[in-house]
């Protein structure tokens, strides 16, 4: 709500605020019905903005530009955390510019969908019960939730 000022710094509480875009994903809000012109995203933490355009052309820039930046800022993920325990860790992802050039992300980007929805459909051939309360079931729903989202 506050108008931007260039010459201004950003203040410790600006950077606390701060949205960090990196492998985050601009979408249209379509299953949002409140007003029109709004767009969702979607964090590497899992949260969910929504921004409200003044037209539908500017959404769908903000959509674009967003999403240019994120790709930019989205290096390849690092592996996941290695244990001896069973545990289900996320990968950790890097905000640091991705060195490879628009055609190798977008190959990069395609082969980890490949291998997202084949971690996924075995993921969900070895369920466990749904009524269990522990901490096995619990990293199931986390790990499916993770590879749903991604």
């Amino acid at each position: 709500q506050d108008e931007y000022k260039p010459d201004k710094d950003l203040s410790e509480v600006d950077l606390k605020n701060a949205i960090r875009v990196h492998h985050a994903l601009a979408t249209k809000a379509s299953d949002y019905s409140k007003k029109s012109n709004v767009l969702k995203l979607k964090t590497a933490d899992w949260r969910v903005f929504l921004f409200q355009a003044p037209s539908k052309e500017e959404m769908l820039s903000w959509i674009l530009r967003i999403n240019l930046v994120a790709a930019i800022f989205s290096a390849p993920a690092f592996p996941a955390a290695i244990c001896s325990m069973k545990k289900f860790c996320r990968p950790l992802l890097p905000s640091s510019m991705t060195k490879l050039c628009q055609e190798e992300q977008l190959k990069s980007h395609e082969n980890k969908m490949k291998q997202i929805a084949d971690e996924l459909a075995e993921h969900k051939l070895h369920p466990v019960e749904k009524s269990l309360k522990s901490k096995e079931a619990e990293e199931y729903r986390l790990k499916e939730h993770y590879l749903i989202f991604e």
